[in-house]
């Protein structure tokens, strides 16, 4: 446990200067409206330093982070599921007919904003997983995050890629 406001402050400031920018594309995955997605930030941020206030240093610094990070996310996305466009398993994502134009993205932008659009259709624990991969942690952390084993964790990826892949590639064919 952190003994003093100066310690949570200071565990707040290495996190926040750590994994900022992580938290930044962490919101965008969630939340497509800029305002929304600063509301969603400030969140994240305001739970991460309450957070420590009860860090007991038994996972590291980015781990602690992440997990506190993808749980506001989480509950805010469960919070206004009902308010949201449906979100769907990965076997649903899989079956699913493409619903863009097919339009051929020309630039990484383009190809990015496209693949961010089918990372929002996940379900909550299929995104975590997958984002938390895309800041490079590997399966062993992600389980501890997540709560998953790690072969779980290692399976999910594996599928979630080959989903997404599938799903990009039929969206830009179909532009061809």
């Amino acid at each position: 446990m952190v003994d003093t406001a100066v310690g949570q402050d200071a565990l707040y400031e290495q996190a926040a200067s750590g994994y900022g920018a992580a938290i930044e594309r962490l919101a965008r995955a969630y939340e497509p409206d800029a305002d929304k997605r600063r509301d969603l930030v400030q969140d994240i941020h305001v739970a991460i330093w309450r957070s420590f206030a009860g860090f007991d240093g038994r996972c590291s610094l980015r781990t602690w982070v992440y997990r506190i990070a993808h749980n506001v996310v989480t509950s805010e996305v469960l919070r206004r599921r009902g308010k949201t466009p449906a979100l769907v398993s990965l076997d649903t994502l899989a079956s699913m007919a493409d619903d863009h134009d097919g339009e051929r993205a020309a630039d990484r932008h383009l190809a990015l904003e496209r693949l961010l659009a089918l990372v929002q259709t996940l379900e909550p624990l299929d995104r975590r997983v997958i984002l938390l991969y895309l800041e490079d942690i590997d399966a062993a952390s992600i389980g501890e995050i997540t709560g998953l084993s790690a072969g779980n964790v290692a399976t999910k990826i594996h599928r979630i890629k080959q989903i997404l892949s599938r799903r990009f590639h039929q969206g830009v064919s179909h532009g061809a």
